[in-house]
């Protein structure tokens, strides 16, 4: 995976010795697979993201 980091980009890989990693879903409107950081982070630790629920969480207004 290719990121960009504010000055750069980072290039992100994984070898898994067994298992699949879940293919997140594709953007038609940009040609493109577009995912959160959280998201990507929830994938490469093996949690689908088809299951899993986001609670919400306290915010502070600025």
């Amino acid at each position: 995976m290719l990121r960009w980091d504010t000055d750069g980009f980072i290039l992100y890989q994984k070898r898994l010795e067994e298992g699949t990693f879940e293919v997140p879903r594709f953007n038609p409107s940009t040609g493109a697979y577009e995912l959160s950081w959280k998201s990507f982070f929830l994938i490469m630790q093996g949690v689908s993201l088809r299951s899993a629920k986001c609670r919400k969480r306290f915010r502070l207004k600025s």
